[in-house]
């Protein structure tokens, strides 16, 4: 780490920055949805201030803690824009061709152009008092950077870098939320050979990818998230394309060393393996949970690839994938999906086909029956809920973020007229795990055992086991999944192949598909609170686990157990994201050796054709200590769901909930 990046990461580090920016008032004037987008884009950046901090070589940074409303109903989320396309152009060339297409386009398309230019307007305006700022404070990199950027291509690394942190900002201030910086390795690695070529080593492009990384974090508790470090900037490294079988590459290399020193949030770091991917590099990988960052997040090409193409992408489109803010699936520049649009809470299904028709079933397969059912009903509320999103967002316009997707630009389509190549709704998976011990324990008590009278057991879930403690404590110790035991994991593959078939290719109202997925976000703690006691034992408003992981507080065999439970599903169908998650004590770190186990582990789960994977290096003790004395740990970084942050910027209830997940030793 140089001087100048240890200066600067204090500087974030101490957050005083935070205190000075001031509020602004907007005042927006009549129009159409069009151009009122673009003047509320004008507006904001009327209102910043330009501001460069000492050791920042980017600037961009906000300087108002509000962005100007621009009256609609709602924002983009989870996007990876077309970085490519922008950065090889320029905007001067893209306004270009946005003035001679709007010459030829038709009346009522026109105003789609003239936002768009609008917003093509205001960021040359805004940058070029960014330069003359920059230049009176002597920030001359920055400075000469803005003289060609990015109004023209980058012609190195570095002026590529400040391009990416314009793009960023500008899509955040014209109501882009988690934009997430999508294959990075990838379309970055030109410019980082162009600045070799021009004489510059590993160690000066390592310093600007710090520099970078540290400018993204000095607005992260501005963007828009359930909490802070919710923020979507995510970036994926490695995996396949149509033409290469691994595009992991030397600026991959640099990026992995600079998270690593750094220890920032963010980027958040998803690494896209298979089973080809070399052992080394998932020692490599696991160095970063060590440090307790949370990630990378390993993305397995393997089952990912061939379950988007079963939802119907491209092969050369799947082979591009990348995720949303969190873990969900999408394809940069050509899909506009909604990648969590609605949530299946598994528990609350199963629990009202356990109280509303357990009593009429004369066998378990029977209630399975009603159980699914139930899922196929839940799914039905689902899609209404889904459409009448779709409908809200179809009243938005974003003319300028629109153009970094392919298929609006190829159509002059905003995206929220459906103009992406892609337009498909992702159901998040909740509470998985404790709806398949639910209907396990009923299997075995009810059916099997005949040791509970049906009443007696739908009785206790509505007393929320207030008088049936002996019952409560059966129900606790049975069958629980994560222990690779075929009698609930057999229940599992079972519920997940009829979610999947229920969901799966069922078509949206925007002319796409639905995508079953594993993931649920913040639900395990705001869905659980209105779920009444279920028939694992769980007792009513009790959370679910995080993700797609086992129930809180069961035992299980260990990690690699947990692992064949949940991976010997067909993960290709239920393909819309959600990670096993789990939570490894930091003594696991202790040596060497220690590393080398969990890479093998991590190995091993991709070899078992899981779909996603997250690891949490976590100690119960310390993060109990943290509660009591935050001061002494302001940089403690946890993973919370699909994303990581401080521990201490979290609310309690999700503080709570990370300690109670369970600690694996290996």
């Amino acid at each position: 780490m140089t001087d100048r990046v240890a200066e600067f990461l204090q500087f974030h580090r101490n957050r005083g920055y935070r205190n000075l920016r001031r509020t602004a008032d907007y005042s927006l004037p009549e129009c159409s949805v069009f151009l009122r987008s673009a003047a509320a884009f004008g507006q904001t950046c009327e209102a910043e201030t330009p501001v460069i901090y000492e050791n920042d070589i980017f600037g961009f940074n906000r300087s108002v803690r509000n962005i100007c409303p621009d009256g609609m109903t709602g924002s983009m989320n989870n996007f990876t824009p077309d970085y490519e396309w922008a950065l090889s152009n320029g905007f001067s060339a893209i306004r270009g061709k946005l003035e001679s297409d709007k010459k030829s386009a038709a009346s009522d398309r026109r105003e789609f152009f003239e936002g768009a230019l609008n917003h093509i307007d205001a960021i040359e305006k805004f940058v070029g008092r960014y330069r003359e700022f920059a230049y009176s404070v002597k920030n001359y990199e920055l400075a000469g950077a803005l003289e060609n950027v990015p109004m023209n291509p980058p012609s190195d690394y570095y002026q590529a870098l400040v391009f990416m942190k314009i793009i960023i900002y500008v899509l955040r201030a014209s109501h882009v939320n988690h934009v997430t910086l999508g294959r990075f390795d990838m379309y970055m690695y030109p410019y980082y050979l162009l600045s070799e070529s021009k004489g510059a080593d590993r160690e000066q492009l390592k310093e600007l990818t710090e520099l970078f990384f540290i400018s993204l974090n000095l607005d992260a508790d501005l963007y828009s998230g359930v909490q802070q470090g919710d923020n979507g900037q995510s970036m994926v490294l490695g995996g396949k394309t149509p033409d290469c079988p691994d595009v992991y590459n030397e600026l991959s290399d640099v990026i992995m060393d600079s998270c690593e020193e750094l220890c920032l949030i963010d980027p958040k770091i998803n690494l896209r393996v298979d089973k080809n991917t070399p052992p080394e590099r998932f020692v490599r990988a696991t160095r970063l949970t060590k440090k307790g960052l949370g990630f990378p997040q390993y993305c397995n090409d393997d089952v990912v690839i061939p379950g988007l193409i079963k939802l119907g992408y491209d092969a050369a489109d799947a082979c591009d994938y990348t995720v949303a803010a969190c873990w969900e699936f999408i394809v940069p520049a050509e899909s506009y999906d909604i990648s969590n649009i609605v949530t299946m809470n598994f528990p609350l299904a199963v629990r009202r086909a356990t109280v509303g028709m357990l009593e009429k079933c004369g066998t378990f397969e029977e209630f399975m029956l009603c159980a699914k059912q139930a899922v196929y009903d839940y799914f039905c509320e689902l899609r209404k809920k889904a459409a009448e999103f779709r409908s809200n967002v179809s009243k938005n316009r974003n003319p300028f973020a629109s153009l970094f997707l392919r298929g609006c630009r190829a159509s002059n389509k905003d995206y929220a007229e459906w103009g992406a190549k892609y337009n498909n709704d992702g159901v998040h998976g909740l509470g998985i795990a404790p709806a398949v011990d639910a209907l396990a324990a009923v299997k075995k008590l009810v059916f099997d055992d005949k040791s509970v009278e049906k009443s007696v057991l739908v009785r206790a879930l509505e007393a929320n086991f207030a008088g049936y403690e002996d019952l409560h404590a059966k129900l606790v110790a049975c069958p629980k999944m994560g222990n690779n035991d075929n009698y609930v994991d057999s229940i599992a593959d079972e519920l997940m192949d009829y979610y999947a078939s229920a969901v799966d290719n069922t078509p949206n109202s925007a002319g796409g598909v639905f995508r079953a997925g594993t993931g649920g976000s913040m639900d395990y703690l705001y869905m659980s609170k209105d779920v009444g006691a279920t028939a694992d034992g769980r007792y009513a408003s009790q959370p679910y686990p995080s993700s797609f992981s086992p129930s809180i507080g069961i035992k299980t065999d260990g990690p690699l157990s947990v692992i064949k439970s949940f991976t010997r599903f067909d993960m290709t169908r239920i393909i819309n994201g959600g990670p096993l998650t789990l939570e490894l004590h930091d003594n696991v770190f202790r040596n060497e050796i220690g590393t080398e186990k969990v890479a093998a582990l991590v190995r091993c789960f991709v070899t078992e054709g899981g779909h996603q994977l997250q690891l949490n290096s976590i100690s119960r003790e310390k993060l109990l200590d943290a509660q009591a004395h935050p001061e002494n740990y302001p940089d403690l970084i946890v993973r919370v769901w699909g994303w990581s942050g401080y521990f201490n910027e979290l609310d309690l209830a999700f503080q709570n909930h990370i300690i109670s997940r369970t600690e694996y030793n290996i």
